[in-house]
């Protein structure tokens, strides 16, 4: 239900509140934010709005970077990490005009919205819904140094498989085999118990969490399928609860794709559907896996565009250290059910007609959600205008594991980008399908190319650790 002015007025008065968090989203995926008192809060700020610098976002040139934050009162919250009682509410950026403001299309809620509409106007279906799997690591201890003499990186988990003999209790879990793992060897069970209640408390259904993999420390929460726009807002309040709850425990959490050498990579697995006037687009019993010519078109599109979507959605150097064989993180272009060495994976237990969807495995939660589930979108609706199917065009299905496959038969396979810079140069090649019905405007596509090549020209610029240990006496 949308809340009102009213509405939002009873909350401040409900929870006594004193201030007025407005969240705004930078172009790399980050919050930033502005406050203002309570009593401040008026219905004027909903047409005018809040003054901001979208220069400083990412967003726009020097002199046309005067912009207002209007907030969307539907995202509403107490937030429950400052001492100071606080609704935080995040919203959509305007371009300040006359006689009114005009939505400023770089900004990532805005591009969502669009392709959403696209989508309708295609007549295709009126709804996505999707579900993103939240995995992370939480450390007792994280830290690094890049200095001219010094370069180096540490975490620490006290039930990791290295503290056998340091931690003195005997509580560690092997190597690689932390997957549901129970107490005592699951320490942050009430950490992540809190972090889904305050999930929850902000709207957001929960399916799940559980430990993963990672024996150092690898987690997941997996929240319930919603609305693409939705699931984006949602994107960020989720992974602003778990940064946050975790230290409240003591702990660090991190998104990042690979943090630990030898341990299972975190991507953020993103299922996906269709659904047109309430029924499901993708559903087909006399189809492959139960699923309908259209679903097998999307995929299609996922598939042909999977380089540049990279780009998008895995837009880290270490996303693509991931990105490798051995650690079910997907390396093959290709699609299957219930296999997880393909980048689409059909779940097999999605089985009733309103459930059945795919998952696409590569991305990760270093992406900006709004972007990465947007470009998703395209690139699926794409393979449905072109009736790109995946079968024909040699993309499976690979209903067996293709880690096992012997090196002569891998040959044959298309994997994914191995390097952020491929990535990137696949974008710039490939991106028609994203900016198709001015959903993504090419200033914001330019913008984040050369913003991830100047990360990739610093990161190939430091010397690396493991460089001392290969060429340090060569």
């Amino acid at each position: 239900m949308k809340k009102t002015i009213g509405d939002i007025r009873k909350m401040i008065a409900d929870n006594a509140i004193e201030m007025i968090d407005f969240k705004m989203v930078d172009i790399d995926g980050a919050f930033r934010h502005v406050t203002i008192p309570a009593g401040s809060f008026s219905e004027e700020i909903l047409s005018e709005g809040i003054g901001f610098d979208a220069s400083n976002y990412g967003y726009a040139i020097l002199e046309k970077s005067d912009m207002v934050f209007i907030p969307d009162l539907d995202t509403a919250m107490v937030d429950p990490f400052c001492g100071c009682p606080t609704l935080s509410m995040t919203g959509d950026a305007m371009i300040i005009d006359h006689p009114a403001n005009r939505p400023l299309a770089q900004y990532p809620r805005n591009i969502v919205k669009a392709a959403e509409q696209y989508m309708r106007d295609l007549g295709i279906a009126d709804t996505m819904l999707i579900l993103p799997e939240f995995e992370f690591y939480l450390f007792d201890k994280a830290g690094w140094t890049i200095k001219p003499n010094q370069i180096g990186a540490y975490v620490d988990a006290e039930q990791a498989p290295w503290n056998t003999e340091a931690q003195g209790k005997g509580i560690v879990v092997p190597h690689q085999d932390a997957y549901h793992v129970a107490k005592p060897f699951d320490r942050s069970y009430e950490c992540r118990s809190e972090m889904v209640k305050r999930i929850e408390a902000a709207g957001i259904p929960v399916k799940y969490h559980h430990p993963e993999v990672g024996a150092s420390g690898q987690f997941e929460i997996e929240p319930k399928l919603g609305e693409m726009s939705f699931m984006a807002d949602a994107t960020m309040i989720i992974k602003y609860i778990i940064q946050n709850t975790a230290l409240q425990y003591g702990f660090s959490a991190t998104f990042m794709p690979k943090p630990i050498y030898g341990e299972a990579g975190s991507g953020m697995h993103v299922h996906m559907l269709l659904l047109k006037d309430g029924e499901p687009v993708f559903s087909d019993d006399a189809g492959y896996s139960h699923l309908s010519e259209t679903a097998h078109f999307f995929m299609g599109g996922l598939l042909k565009h999977i380089d540049s979507l990279c780009g998008i959605t895995n837009p880290s150097t270490n996303s693509f250290k991931r990105l490798v064989p051995g650690f079910e993180a997907p390396v093959t272009v290709g699609y299957a059910t219930s296999n997880r060495s393909a980048v689409i994976r059909i779940p097999a237990y999605a089985r009733t007609p309103a459930m059945r969807r795919f998952e696409l495995r590569n991305p990760d939660a270093t992406c900006n959600p709004y972007f990465a589930y947007a470009a998703i979108l395209m690139a699926g609706l794409d393979g449905i205008q072109n009736r790109i199917d995946p079968h024909r065009e040699g993309w499976g299905p690979y209903d067996f594991n293709l880690f096992n496959l012997s090196d002569e038969e891998k040959k044959k396979l298309k994997g994914l980008p191995v390097r952020l810079e491929d990535a990137l140069d696949a974008l710039e090649a490939d991106h028609d399908y994203l900016t198709a019905g001015g959903v993504f405007p090419e200033e914001v596509l330019r913008s984040h190319i050369a913003d991830k090549r100047r990360e990739c020209g610093k990161m190939a610029s430091i010397p690396h650790p493991a460089e001392f240990d290969l060429y340090y006496n060569a």
